[in-house]
């Protein structure tokens, strides 16, 4: 048997379950954690920012397994900030919500 390729997989985060159908959100999600690979670093650090940002997106998580950091984008605050693996982040959207990337494998 052939072992498949270890693959990124991007998140998001939709707390308004009306906006859910059949076919995905219908909307903007409230978070979305992208996992940046090789071939979509300038759609993930730029196009993807602008999008999101305008769509009403409230937080966007850059993670870049190359470059070993997470930048942050909370839109409603208007902050950012960047992170290393070895951090635990603090989720925006929610009052008790932590991400420890010392213990995930990316």
């Amino acid at each position: 048997m052939k072992a498949l390729p270890k693959q990124n997989h991007d998140t998001s985060v939709i707390c308004d379950t009306s906006k859910l159908t059949d076919k995905g959100c219908d909307g903007a999600p409230d978070w979305i954690i992208e996992i940046v690979s090789p071939g979509s670093r300038r759609m993930d650090y730029f196009i993807k920012l602008f999008k999101y940002r305008t769509a009403g997106v409230h937080e966007y998580w850059i993670v870049d397994p190359a470059k070993n950091f997470v930048i942050v984008y909370n839109f409603d605050t208007s902050d950012s900030g960047q992170y290393t693996f070895a951090d635990t982040i603090k989720a925006g959207i929610y009052e008790d919500l932590y991400i420890d990337f010392s213990k995930i494998n990316l």
